[in-house]
């Protein structure tokens, strides 16, 4: 049977998420970890969230968000995931789950359900093959799971395949090609460097231009707090960025994103800022990078010039929801 969230549930659950979600490369959950991404988190709802019980113990659980502030949020709810127990996975109790979290949504006047990158209960996954090196968020289901099958099977359309790529920095260097990008673009009037708010202007009228709200509030705020960001710029004139340069306690350099303005576009600025970066993240000490992108971005060209591989795929996936 199905009953809504009720935190004296929650050792079961983290039980659950240790040895089934795990299997799908999944971090463990602890207690903290657990309160973290989903209880403390400003967009948990208990009347989204479910579990599965048989006799009396938990087998399953299902949790979703919604949101109108966030992207798509006016329109979709977001599915965080469904887990059951080996010995639970029929196809009628994840249909069960699934069920309870989009008639949530439509009860929040949801038209749609949604596997999206911009979740914000963000669950982080082992990079395969490596010392337990760490993704903070999963893009969407990974391609190959039950959850994946099950959900095409229930009428989901896959609406990119997102790659997950990874590149340990021991021994990264600017190649002698990104250089000569440079100079030629040093001879259009451009620099890529570090924000230095007492050089630079117009890192908000940048980020406008990019569209991207994340950004905007990040970015902005990280030039503002004096979080390293790089910066390409025309006589101090912000037009494109990358970053922050944040090393995480695993080791992971973290960065929100890079973008360019549109007028500034063809200049190879996109290029060297992200080689930049890995620069960047080397000299303060980072173990390695990771990212995803869509397998269509052309992007994907550039990561893996510098020495990116994919290292697993993610589908993001959305069903028109019937009232």
């Amino acid at each position: 049977m199905i009953a809504k969230w009720d935190d004296r549930y929650a050792p079961e659950v983290i039980a659950l998420w240790n040895q089934q979600a795990v299997k799908d490369g999944y971090k463990e959950m602890t207690e903290e970890r657990f309160s973290a991404i989903f209880l403390r988190n400003a967009y948990f709802d208990a009347d989204n969230t479910f579990v599965w019980l048989e006799d009396g113990r938990v087998r399953g659980f299902a949790c979703g968000c919604t949101g109108d502030d966030l992207p798509l949020g006016d329109v979709a709810g977001y599915i965080t995931c469904i887990v059951l127990a080996d010995g639970a996975q029929a196809e009628e109790r994840y249909a069960a789950l699934l069920g309870a979290l989009e008639g949530r949504f439509r009860e929040k006047g949801k038209r749609q359900a949604e596997v999206l990158f911009f979740n914000p209960m963000q669950l982080p996954w082992y990079i395969p093959d490596t010392p337990r090196h760490e993704h903070n968020n999963a893009p969407g289901v990974p391609v190959g799971s039950a959850l994946y099958s099950f959900l095409l099977r229930q009428g989901y359309a896959e609406r990119a395949i997102e790659c997950a790529m990874y590149l340990p920095l021991d021994g990264f260097a600017v190649p002698d090609d990104i250089r000569a990008k440079e100079e030629k673009a040093a001879s259009n009037g451009y620099r890529v460097e570090p924000f230095d708010a007492a050089r630079h202007f117009g890192v908000g009228e940048m980020l406008d231009a990019l569209g991207n709200p994340l950004w905007r509030k990040e970015i902005a705020q990280s030039a503002e707090d004096g979080v390293p960001v790089l910066i390409a710029h025309r006589e101090g004139r912000a037009v494109g960025f990358a970053g922050p340069v944040i090393r995480q306690e695993n080791g992971r350099g973290y960065f929100a994103g890079i973008g360019v303005h549109p007028e500034h576009e063809g200049h190879g600025l996109g290029t060297i800022l992200f080689f930049r970066l890995c620069e960047a993240f080397r000299h303060i000490g980072t173990d390695y990078m990771s990212l995803y992108t869509g397998s269509g971005n052309p992007a994907i060209r550039i990561y893996e010039r510098a020495g990116f591989a994919t290292v697993k795929q993610f589908a993001v996936m959305r069903k028109e929801l019937q009232k």
